[in-house]
């Protein structure tokens, strides 16, 4: 008797261990079905002539536009769909691997509803807005209301680990400046505020992540980082320039002076003809203004790139605390120690 129970007893244990793994095997399959954004993200994809299916389901993994090569095998075989093309196709990430696939088989496939949009590194919200307004249906004034929407604000918060209630504060001129990632995007011609918004923000948290081991050693919270990387983004455009320039802020910082950037005179104005105007109004009021308040702006005064955030996490050491850009000739930046040496080289490069 006691034999027969514990012959039950396995018997009991392989059929229980079978059903895991059965159940296993089936939540693998069914997560493998699922697309890998729940959010429009569309994505250029290229087969090249020759690449067999393996290939091309790898490099669909390695792109993030499918979860698993197995189970979209799987699917390729079940549907047929294995006649794959070579060209490039504009995919979507947000598309199950049923519907990949099937572009992927269609020689015609060239998704004429996409338009590719650069936006680049220094602009503005209201430009990334007019360029966006400009290539699809959505207009500057939805993303714009959009960007500056408080429940909006909140959900963004509770989604993106960079994001925190500083971009609330009330006084911001738009408070999703500096956070609209500078990139190659590809966009529906016919989307909405809200999906664009968020391929933005996916681009910025997916470089967040490459670098974001760094903040541990930063004094600044890193919504006043993206403030200041956006005055060096803007100050000068060449990474070399733009790390000896965010050690300057840093050393007049350290040493309480006032960063007294002109381009944060051009933000506080938020409308300007010319660069003269940002160095003629320095007494604006504005909570942008550095040459009137201590410390940082009240936000960012642009969209900044990569370089610009590293060069802030990784300033070039130097006793300079001014400089000056050559506006009239090749942009070449002047550095100075003393401020009568910053006025010798005013007179000499700039003369207005």
């Amino acid at each position: 008797m006691k034999k027969l129970n514990k012959k039950g007893l396995v018997l009991a244990f392989v059929l229980l261990l079978a059903i895991l793994v059965g159940l296993g095997g089936f939540m693998y399959y069914r997560s493998g079905l699922e697309p890998v954004s729940h959010v429009e993200n569309p994505i250029e994809f290229e087969i090249s002539e020759g690449e067999n299916a393996d290939q091309i389901l790898k490099n669909l993994k390695d792109n993030y536009i499918i979860k698993n090569e197995l189970v979209a095998k799987l699917v390729m075989k079940q549907k047929g769909l294995s006649d794959f093309k070579a060209g490039t196709y504009t995919l979507d990430k947000s598309w199950t691997p049923e519907e990949i696939l099937t572009v992927l088989n269609d020689p015609n496939a060239a998704m004429s509803n996409q338009v590719s949009i650069t936006i680049p590194e220094g602009y503005w919200a209201k430009d990334i807005a007019e360029t966006v307004a400009e290539n699809t249906n959505v207009s500057a004034e939805e993303l714009m209301a959009l960007w500056n929407d408080e429940a909006f604000l909140d959900e963004m918060i509770a989604k993106y680990e960079f994001l925190d209630e500083s971009i609330k504060n009330p006084e911001l001129t738009v408070a999703l400046e500096g956070y609209l990632y500078p990139e190659t995007y590809f966009f529906y011609r016919e989307t909405n505020a809200r999906d664009v918004t968020m391929r933005f923000l996916d681009e910025f948290d997916r470089n967040y992540q490459m670098f974001k081991g760094q903040l541990e050693g930063s004094e600044m919270s890193f919504h006043d980082l993206v403030t200041l990387a956006s005055v060096v983004q803007f100050e000068s455009g060449h990474p070399d320039d733009m790390k000896l320039i965010a050690g300057i802020f840093e050393n007049r910082l350290r040493d309480g002076y006032r960063l007294q950037s002109s381009v944060t005179v051009c933000y506080a104005l938020y409308e300007y003809d010319s660069w003269l105007d940002c160095e003629q109004n320095y007494e604006v009021e504005s909570p942008y203004n550095t040459y009137m308040i201590d410390g940082l702006p009240i936000g960012p005064v642009c969209n900044p790139g990569i370089d610009a955030i590293e060069a802030v996490l990784n300033p070039t050491p130097s006793d300079y605390m001014y400089f000056i850009a050559d506006v009239y000739g090749d942009k070449t930046v002047y550095y100075a120690t003393t401020y009568e040496e910053h006025l010798a080289n005013i007179e000499q490069y700039l003369n207005y």
